[in-house]
């Protein structure tokens, strides 16, 4: 082969590997977000999480990699785990409660039972109780099937440790997760008699959908008004609750809407977007009310997020 000719085949050849990568990376892509995002239970630190995902595999050789998807998510998991270790610091000089980042889904988030469990308010709470690594591990095996072997080459693990950090966290997860399923009419039925007590601020309709222990979470992070612990007792939750419905109500709008593959609501203050409220529903009545009025978490009620398994 001639110099000239190798001249212009090695850029022809690169730029079929760019190509290759950005293809496999985008078919990807919703998959590595919800990783990284049950993972961190933050949108925007899994949004870093894809670029820093990104970077390094667009220098992989893509010829030595078998199974891309295992390879990416694998990229993607370590850089949650850094991440996660750097966002448990962060929350430990953060005002108030810490929630989740909360997220507009679509219909089909929904219609997947295990990834809306996984991705709901209340599971990312639970997850928040686990280690980074026994987070990591739980969300790798538990949500998306990866084989033992897959999650020990993402987390640096042997897969025999992995047996057993995966053992430990579904012990923990069951300790703290609902006994048992809830279907999306009885959650929906829970909100709509939820948003009617709220709107009519009547306080016997509201301790009537509120469970006898249930616990109000309202997440500010300093910048909106929010109760500084949480809130447990129907009484205290009602009372609070009709208060501020009070204070605000000629202002304020209730829409419902999809978050996180739950039905959720979206309160409106004058037209903007105020908070979002999502719920954990048992046995008919609401034992988690989870409120985050964080105006840098809200960004991401504002168009649906593409999530997948």
């Amino acid at each position: 082969m001639s110099e000239r000719t190798m001249d212009t085949a090695e850029p022809s050849a690169r730029g079929d590997r760019v190509d290759s990568a950005t293809e496999a990376f985008v078919a990807h892509r919703n998959l590595l977000f919800t990783v990284a995002y049950e993972i961190l239970g933050s949108a925007a630190d899994a949004e870093d999480v894809l670029q820093e995902t990104w970077l390094r595999w667009a220098g992989v050789d893509l010829d030595a990699v078998r199974d891309q998807r295992a390879y990416l998510v694998r990229i993607a998991t370590r850089q949650a785990l850094g991440r996660l270790r750097a966002l448990g610091r962060r929350k430990e000089s953060y005002v108030g409660p810490w929630l989740p980042e909360p997220l507009l889904t679509a219909p089909d988030v929904a219609e997947d039972v295990e990834l809306a469990d996984s991705v709901s308010m209340a599971m990312l709470l639970v997850l928040e109780a686990l280690a980074p690594t026994e987070r990591a591990v739980f969300v790798l095996r538990e949500v998306f099937g990866l084989g033992y072997d897959e999650i020990a080459e993402a987390v640096d693990k042997s897969p025999a440790a992995v047996r057993q950090i995966a053992h430990r966290a579904r012990s923990h997860v069951a300790a703290r997760r609902p006994r048992e399923a809830v279907s999306p009419a009885e959650t929906r039925a829970a909100i709509q008699a939820f948003q009617r007590a709220v709107e009519t601020g009547d306080l016997q309709d509201l301790l009537d959908i509120l469970a006898p222990d249930v616990v109000l979470l309202s997440d500010g992070g300093g910048l909106k008004r929010a109760v500084p612990r949480p809130i447990a007792g129907a009484g205290r939750v009602a009372r609070l609750l009709a208060a501020g419905w009070d204070r605000v109500g000629a202002e304020a709008a209730v829409e419902p809407v999809q978050v996180n593959g739950h039905p959720a609501l979206i309160l409106r203050l004058n037209g903007e977007i105020d908070g979002v409220v999502a719920m954990r529903v048992e046995n008919g009545l609401i034992t988690g009310l989870y409120f985050v009025r964080n105006p840098e978490k809200l960004s991401r009620v504002k168009q649906e997020t593409a999530l997948s398994r």
